[in-house]
């Protein structure tokens, strides 16, 4: 199965960089996915190589579905809001982080769930559905690593919110 993360020109790469971590270090598929074309240009200026495209994505083959803040305009269009429709139809994990969460709702999939938008919590997850603020980040990649069963244990997924969160040395 996939875990499929939306890039876009003006994207914000901080916003998942953690995440990426997380789901390259537990060998997932992962998948960068553009709408603009096989490169884009993050808001930090990276240059990213895409692996496909939002019309290549199969639905029935893909576990989670990122989505970064950032200038979404680029990535306002009908194919990806039918994506994640269709995405959330299959219950996959769809995840989205500041602006992120914007496209969620636009989709339509935030009605009648709590999320950023609905709430007043930094990071929440409501069934399939992820959203977070941008400063919550770190919560935002644990959240959709529980999600994802990223973590080989609760004794792992301690280990790595001391690290990560707490800023604590692991022996």
């Amino acid at each position: 199965m996939n875990d499929i993360i939306l890039l876009y020109d003006d994207c914000c790469i901080y916003e998942i960089v953690i995440l990426t971590y997380f789901l390259k270090y537990t060998k997932s598929e992962m998948l960068f996915c553009s709408v603009n074309g096989p490169t884009i240009r993050a808001s930090e200026g990276y240059s990213i190589n895409c692996d496909i495209s939002i019309d290549e994505i199969d639905c029935s083959t893909t576990r989670s579905f990122i989505v970064p803040g950032g200038d979404i305009s680029h990535i306002d269009q009908k194919n990806v809001l039918d994506t994640i429709k269709n995405l959330n139809n299959q219950k996959a994990i769809i995840a989205g982080i500041c602006a992120g969460v914007d496209i969620l709702d636009k989709a339509g999939i935030l009605k009648g769930i709590s999320s950023t938008h609905s709430s007043d919590f930094d990071c929440i997850r409501d069934g399939n559905i992820i959203t977070a603020r941008p400063n919550a980040y770190v919560d935002f990649a644990i959240e959709a690593g529980k999600s994802l069963e990223l973590f080989e244990d609760e004794e792992d997924l301690q280990e790595t919110i001391e690290f990560w969160k707490n800023h604590k040395r692991i022996p």
